[in-house]
């Protein structure tokens, strides 16, 4: 048995907790007060660092499937590295592969490969032109238009033939319209080559079939202003639905981007105008936005110079937060809610499905996200007062660059547990 004090960060409240927790079982056995007698724990955190339930990432590209055509990017090993680096204690890896997990079978032998990642990535199936649903539940993704690899689908009758299928199931959704995209492909810019318009046809066609096939909804790495609109509208007529937004739309837009490299920041949806990130960052403050999700998505700088779509994110997701908290002024019980409990009841909602794959995710208990009795000793451990200037040699992905190299961020990741286990 173990014992930690911390300032604890949860949607609820910020108040320092004595958590003890069982290191063979990596569960938490009980949240108390901390002692008045001043009786001594095992790990200790001053008021500079705030602890959040282990943090998690529900949209990663890790890169490895059964070919491992792509594993010089990343691979699971890799991408598990590179998420804690970051703070992260688990992370949902995309089905978009040269071999995409769209059966029983081939979403298996994906986790045969995941097993290296000892329960900290999971995997999303793809839906596809005429593919169906697994027979056990899963979280499927969704790629409304051409993206990276080829599974996508090329028109709205053929999308929603599909979906038909897979009423009442969790889908996310990459919101890209096919034939805005095919009709702006002559343009000059990345940004006019994907234009908001695209996001906001798909947009509003994934909202109604969400709500026509019941299904539980998430939209992938939302950049729009305009298409948030929408969102809000379908939200009072009570679909469900969720916003994913990425570090990367949040920082950055077309106008700070003028002075630097736009190809090292190409990525799709693009980066968008300021109007958008000011419009999403107030979203996040106003608890619209449900994650925080990196979108990492690792390719060769060389790739990028050809003009590969994709950036890179987990190593920076703490320091990300810091800047969240302290310089937009979101509230850290906002975060704990986009980065740690909805990831975990997200989540969660699997463990039953991947404790039959893995043994990893047997050790579970009442899963991730929470600091409570029962839950996975999962801590993230933030200290906001050690400002940390990004560069390559701190990254661990295998790609070795990212979006925010020269960066200053005012805090850093001070401490990771996973299971009970000071990484």
């Amino acid at each position: 048995m173990k014992t930690l004090e911390a300032v604890c960060v949860s949607s609820i409240e910020i108040k320092r907790n004595k958590i003890v927790f069982d290191e063979s079982t990596g569960l938490i056995l009980d949240v108390l007060k901390p002692s008045s007698s001043g009786a001594s724990v095992d790990f200790y955190f001053n008021d500079d660092c705030l602890l959040f339930a282990g943090m998690g990432d529900v949209h990663i590209h890790a890169r490895e499937d059964v070919s491992g055509k792509n594993n010089y990017k990343e691979d699971f090993v890799s991408a598990r590295s590179a998420l804690r680096n970051g703070g992260l204690c688990h992370a949902g890896d995309m089905p978009n592969n040269p071999i995409p997990p769209v059966d029983d079978l081939s979403y298996k032998e994906k986790f045969k490969l995941i097993e290296k990642a000892e329960g900290e990535l999971w995997a999303y199936a793809g839906v596809g032109p005429g593919t169906h649903p697994l027979s056990f539940p899963v979280p499927y993704k969704v790629y409304m238009g051409p993206s990276i690899g080829d599974l996508y689908f090329k028109d709205l009758p053929t999308l929603e033939s599909t979906l038909r299928e897979y009423r009442g199931q969790n889908v996310s959704f990459h919101c890209e319209d096919p034939v805005t995209l095919k009709n702006s492909e002559h343009l000059l810019l990345h940004h006019e080559r994907r234009p908001v318009k695209a996001e906001v046809i798909a947009t509003k066609d994934a909202l109604m079939m969400i709500e026509k096939f019941n299904l539980k909804g998430k939209l992938c790495h939302f950049s729009s202003k305009e298409g948030l609109f929408f969102i809000r509208e379908a939200r009072q007529r009570g679909v469900e639905v969720q916003i994913e937004v990425t570090p990367q739309h949040l920082y950055f837009d077309q106008e700070n981007l003028k002075s630097l490299d736009q190809g090292k920041f190409q990525m799709n949806p693009p980066i968008r105008f300021t109007e958008d990130r000011i419009a999403l960052l107030e979203a996040v403050k106003n608890g619209e936005i449900d994650f925080l999700a990196t979108d990492h998505a690792p390719h060769t700088e060389e790739e990028k110079q050809r003009g590969a779509s994709g950036l890179t994110g987990l190593d920076t997701y703490a320091s990300f937060v810091t800047w969240l908290i302290l310089i937009q002024g979101v509230n850290p019980q906002t975060v704990a809610k986009m980065a740690s409990e909805n990831p975990g009841i997200f989540f969660n909602k699997f463990i039953s499905s991947w404790s039959k794959l893995s043994v990893e995710f047997q050790k579970m208990g009442n899963g991730v996200g929470f600091v409570a009795p029962g839950f996975r000793a999962n801590f993230t451990v933030i200290n906001m007062k050690k400002n940390l200037t990004i560069s390559r040699e701190m990254l661990r992905t295998k790609v070795k660059h990212s979006p925010f190299e020269g960066v200053t961020f005012p805090g850093q990741l001070e401490a990771l547990f996973i299971g009970g286990e000071r990484i």
